[in-house]
């Protein structure tokens, strides 16, 4: 079975493209012996995330099992999970 993007933990709700990736396809995602399909609602370029569930504004968004930021609007299930939708939450001295 082909492997599109990987996902480190189970808990994780982001996955990261291994190649590029293109909306309407289903991208097969590995997170550990666990496999699922998720249909891209936009492309995706490799090495960068997308939702494997839908993530709401204000939550946190999980890669590798830690908390990586923080969703700044909703963000699809497929959809590109980057800049433009999430405000870092590492290196910022006001949150102790």
């Amino acid at each position: 079975m082909r492997i599109d993007a990987i996902m480190i933990k189970a808990e994780d709700n982001v996955a990261t493209a291994l190649r590029d990736l293109h909306r309407e396809e289903e991208a097969a995602v590995s997170a550990g012996e666990a496999r699922k399909m998720i249909r891209l609602i936009e492309d995706i370029p490799f090495g960068h995330k997308f939702a494997v569930c839908p993530i709401h504004q204000g939550d946190q968004i999980i890669k590798y099992g830690e908390v990586i930021g923080m969703a700044t609007q909703f963000i699809e299930q497929g959809a590109h999970a980057h800049i433009q939708n999430i405000e870092s939450l590492r290196g910022r001295g006001d949150l102790g």
